[in-house]
């Protein structure tokens, strides 16, 4: 799995100009599944998630993960994180998981996240997405799970 993780003051999701997810204060990520992903990838990007410490404590550091600070997670499934543009000109996303395989491998990803997390929003799969965020930082982090173990 490839992510692109934003420390957000807050974000929101739209599908056709309606709201379908929205957070306060936590993290924005758009998430990409591969063709070998597994439940083993899916468990590695979860807990690297929820615990990169990337929140101010008290001293003005980045010493807190998610959980620490109870922050709110908007996750965005994001098929071109797998874009290989390495030749020519037109993204190749061979490497990108098949759809269905995909959409029940990130719905078990926010199934997870939802036992862990106070509140998880998402975007739906496979719509055209408006994504607006106010990023706190700025942080930005992409992180791939193959890369994480």
């Amino acid at each position: 799995m490839r992510a692109v993780v934003q420390r957000v003051a807050e974000a929101r999701v739209l599908v056709e100009s309606e709201v379908v997810g929205e957070i306060g204060r936590g993290l924005l990520v758009l998430l990409g599944a591969q063709q070998e992903d597994t439940e083993r990838d899916l468990h590695t990007m979860l807990d690297k998630i929820l615990h990169l410490r990337i929140f101010d404590d008290e001293a003005g550091k980045l010493n807190l993960g998610l959980l620490d600070v109870d922050g709110e997670l908007l996750v965005i499934s994001q098929f071109t994180l797998l874009g290989d543009c390495r030749k020519g000109r037109r993204p190749s996303f061979v490497e990108a998981m098949r759809p269905e395989s995909a959409e029940r491998l990130l719905d078990e990803f926010v199934r997870q996240a939802r036992q862990r997390v106070r509140r998880v929003e998402t975007g739906r799969f496979g719509a055209m997405m408006r994504v607006q965020l106010e990023n706190s930082g700025p942080v930005t982090l992409i992180i791939d799970s193959r890369k994480s173990q």
